[in-house]
């Protein structure tokens, strides 16, 4: 049962998480090879480059090169599976208790107690453990309680000190718990229970029984219940072992419990129990006590006794005091008494807490001189630890000095330092030296961490690895890690950048149920990724799943509010537009113009007119836009909704107010009735304008070009002459659509007296006049005879000196030339040039030139002018490349026309439905 729960209990989420290229280098030089203390192979070679400036590659170097060289060297750290790996590798292999029975018994293990505590103390190999999704601690629990099942073995006190410890430190003291009241249960079968010392199908009581209930209370933290349950045996005339003695001391001093630890020390010494162990437990007490001058004290006197033991003076007692020295601030303290007693435990002990506390300089000279002077190398994990410190304030230099120096002296990594060199490349730009050796994580050892992960998927995110980014995110997700705060963030604005929006909810949903919060600015870009990729309910969902603060804190972002309204107004779901945008002004943003003509527009189309009115009368009482600019806000919206009554009735609230409409006040008012198609109501309101006060150019502009967009050029004639009557000028856009408009109903007598009277007020033709033109002239011949008409003069005029063609009879000529096609005989290779002279042409005049050439049958030329196109910087679009093999296609030629298709193709462009008709025809 305890084993079922503590197996849920590990598999549940956990709520809290830790918060978390290219190549430059020298020549290759290769490090000296040394052989190792232990076998006589070679260290890998490490090509030499320059860790803080990897931008300039030498050509004889390559990524790979170090790659290889370094998964040379954590092949070093991946030795043989040990027996210990084995039979780790066995229980995470193994399904079921028959199968493990099968697999450990075939291994012949010889249980006893020193084989038991190698096994729960062993800190397996990656490769060992990789075949399953198990806890180390479970498989450790599943090893216990298979050996414990094992007759005649039965466990000791130090077995269930090993396995009391380990559910300690994974935070899961209530199991501790748990399982000693069961075994404490008044159960006359708790004393034959196989799990307890001398348990078995034929024990009896024994007294070492206490003894282990008094550990794992102490273990587990509750001092209090083994100081009980220690009173209780003494009562019954029974005591401790020196194991248990020590034990219990020890769990009173990490409880901070001085008195009756220094109780249980005076009981140690009366029954000469007392010892090595003692001494560092007693030091320990003084230093929580803050004692460190007595704690010192107490190191000399205990160095000086007869019972001292060197390694322990030297190492455990010596770490514990330059521990607490260190931990007050007082480094010269600990510093003096590491040199005067220290050894290589005391050593590590010492770079650990300068490392700690940030003193690298201090370390890194420490280390160099004790190399120097007693030839000290530190493990491996203090290696690891420092170079991680050194990463975090990148000193990249620092890290591959420590790493040269490692490879030199033929140390091999453990996974720490492994993990290190890899947030070492990635932190230098070379993450792809990072990549390799992650993708070669079984072979060589490596176990990546939350660094490791982090830093990878940061510099690939720097990198724009989008596929890269996204496997590792999974893989790292599969093995229970999950992004830091700062990687996430990271993460979350490269994958919504990407529109990798599948990943990004993933990750999302994994850190909502880890109960994580990600910050507001987080869902405030996901909403704007969503909204642009279309997902607009998707969008619209996510202010509901955040928790209330999170949501609350996403208003805080104009832009969520801007993407959520622009959701809505697609999804056409306006009843909750007014309530946004009230919030949020509420929160200080102030909506743009264009945001409220949106707004306003789509609560019009879905007939809202009472809340248009009510979200006005709001938006005046709020005073934070000026009173008429607000009006022209709505009559705006409304106009472009085709509401001419609720812009009307906006206006008529304006005057009623006792401000008095301006030009563009009325301007919008005549734009909503026209684009409404009232035009009944909007010549009413054009008359009234005029009676009311002289009519100015921009409103006789306004109303000749809604006619025409109207549909009435007919009428639009009628206001442009009077207009011209009264000595307006229209404006261009004026004549461009009277132009366009009586064109498309073919009035060209009424058109070339636009023409003629848009040349009369002396400003140049644009493009899309005499685009108008031109087509219009490829179509018939209609417009030629309105031209000539008016007996145009097409007599040259001096100019500076110089002799020109008017504008006017050259339009005449250009008319003249295209009618039904270009008829020109001579120059119809410089037509272009020509045109370019006295119109500003475009794209779309180009396809008119090839479109007179194509329908003349002149090919080449046409071919000759879609080449010189691109020279004078216009890009062909479908058109152009339509009209050149649809005139292939007309004079029968299929391979030319063939080739232009592939051409188009190439080019990202399809022909048109007619063109491809004509081209299958083509024989």
């Amino acid at each position: 049962m305890l084993l079922r729960r503590l197996r849920l209990l590990l598999l549940k989420p956990s709520s809290s998480y830790p918060l978390r290229s290219s190549l430059r280098s020298v020549p290759l030089l290769p490090f000296s090879t040394v052989s190792a203390s232990s076998t006589q192979s070679s260290l890998p070679f490490l090509p030499l480059f320059d860790p803080v400036n990897p931008g300039r590659a030498d050509a004889s170097t390559s990524l790979s090169d170090i790659a290889a060289a370094v998964g040379e060297w954590f092949r070093l750290g991946a030795d043989p599976l040990s027996p210990f790996d084995q039979i780790y590798t066995a229980l995470a292999s193994s399904p079921d208790d028959a199968s493990l029975d099968a697999v450990l018994t075939a291994l012949r293990l010889p249980l006893s107690e020193s084989l038991v505590l190698g096994v729960l103390r062993h800190r397996p190999h990656p490769s060992a453990t990789s075949a399953s999704g198990t806890s180390l601690l479970l498989l450790r629990l599943r090893f216990f309680d298979w050996c414990g099942r094992q007759h005649p073995y039965r466990h000791s006190r130090a077995a269930y000190h090993a396995v009391f410890r380990h559910l300690s430190r994974a935070r899961l003291a209530s199991v501790v718990i748990d399982w000693l009241h069961l075994f404490s249960s008044s159960s006359p079968d708790i004393h034959r229970h196989p799990f307890l010392p001398g348990g078995g199908a034929t024990a009896g009581p024994h007294p070492r029984f206490h003894d282990t209930l008094v550990v794992g209370y102490a273990v587990a933290g509750k001092p209090e219940l083994a100081l009980q349950l220690f009173a209780r045996m003494r009562f019954q005339g029974l005591d401790l072992d020196s194991f248990s003695y020590h034990v219990l001391v020890n769990s009173l001093v990490e409880a901070s419990i001085f008195d009756f630890a220094e109780t249980v020390f005076c009981q140690i010494s009366d029954r000469g129990l007392a010892g090595p162990v003692t001494a560092c437990i007693r030091l320990k007490s003084l230093c929580r006590q803050g004692r460190l001058q007595d704690a010192e004290a107490y190191l000399r006197e205990f160095a000086a006794s007869p019972i001292a033991d060197c390694r322990t003076v030297a190492g455990s007692m010596v770490g514990t005091l330059a521990h607490a020295f260190c931990r007050k601030g007082q480094f010269e303290a600990a510093g003096r008494i590491v040199d005067e007693f220290g050894s290589t435990e005391a050593y590590g002990v010492w770079v650990g807490n300068l490392v700690g506390a940030g003193k690298l300089d201090a370390a890194l000279e420490f280390l160099l001189r004790k190399k120097a002077s007693e030839d000290y190398i530190p493990e491996s994990f203090h290696y690891g630890k420092l170079i991680f410190r050194l990463l975090k304030e990148n000193r990249l230099e620092d890290v591959y000095n420590v790493l040269v120096e490692m490879m030199e002296e033929g140390i091999s990594p453990c996974h720490i330092t492994m993990n290190a060199v890899l947030c070492f490349f990635c932190k230098s730009g070379m993450v792809d030296v990072a990549l390799f050796l992650y993708n070669s994580r079984r072979e060589l050892g490596i176990n990546p961490s939350l660094q490791v992960y982090d830093q990878l998927i940061n510099a690939l995110c720097r990198g724009g690895n989008v596929d890269d980014v996204c496997l590792i995110l999974e893989e790292s997700m599969q093995q229970g890690y999950f992004p830091g705060k700062q990687t996430f963030n990271i993460l979350s604005n490269f994958l919504c950048r990407e529109g990798r929006l599948d990943k990004m909810r993933k990750l999302l949903d994994g850190a909502l149920q880890r109960e994580e919060k990600p910050l507001p600015v987080v869902f405030a870009r996901y909403i704007s990724a969503l909204c642009k990729a279309g997902e607009l309910e998707e969008a619209c969902l996510v202010p509901q799943i955040v928790s209330g603060d999170v949501a609350s804190l996403l208003g805080r972002y104009k832009s969520t509010y801007v993407n959520l309204i622009c959701a809505f107004i697609l999804l056409r779901q306006v009843d909750v537009l007014p309530r946004l945008i009230i919030e949020m002004q509420k929160l200080g943003h102030i909506p743009s113009r264009s945001l409220y003509r949106s707004l306003i527009c789509s609560l019009c189309e879905m007939g809202k007119f009472d809340e248009v009115l009510h979200l006005l009368n709001e938006q005046l009482e709020r005073h934070e836009l000026d009173k008429r600019t607000c009006y022209n806000y709505f009559m705006d919206g409304a106009a472009r909704s085709k509401r001419p009554e609720v812009a009307r009735e906006v206006y008529n609230r304006m005057q009623t107010a006792g401000l008095e409409p301006t030009v563009d006040n009325n301007i919008l008012i005549l734009k909503s009735y026209l684009k409404s198609k009232q035009i009944g109501d909007a010549l009413s309101f054009f008359r009234y304008l005029c009676e009311k006060q002289e009519p100015k150019t921009k409103l006789y502009n306004v109303f000749i070009t809604g006619l025409c967009e109207a549909g009435k050029p007919e009428q639009a004639v009628v206001f442009w002459k009077e207009a011209r009557e009264k000595g307006f000028i229209p404006s261009l856009q004026c004549y461009e659509d009277l132009v366009l408009e009586l064109s498309s109903n073919k009035d060209y007598d009424i058109v070339v007296k636009v023409i003629e009277d848009f040349r009369q007020t002396g400003r140049p033709v644009s493009s899309f006049l005499c685009n108008v033109l031109l087509l219009h002239t490829l179509k018939s011949q209609d417009l030629l005879r309105a031209w000539v008409q008016t007996k145009e003069n097409s007599n040259a005029v001096a100019v500076s000196g110089q002799t020109q063609v008017s504008e006017g009879s050259m339009l005449g000529h250009l008319i003249a030339g295209f009618a039904g096609g270009i008829r020109m005989k001579d120059g119809v290779d410089k037509l272009d040039e020509l045109i370019e002279r006295f119109f500003p042409v475009d794209i779309y005049t180009y396809n008119m030139l090839l479109r007179g050439m194509s329908m003349a049958g002149r090919m080449d030329y046409a071919c000759d002018l879609f080449h010189r196109i691109p020279k004078k910087g216009f890009e062909p679009n479908r058109w152009t490349f339509d009209i050149i093999v649809h005139g292939f296609c007309k004079q029968g030629k299929r391979k030319e026309a063939e080739r232009w298709m592939e051409a188009m193709h190439q080019n990202g462009f399809h022909p048109t439905w007619y063109t491809m008709r004509i081209y299958n025809n083509t024989s």
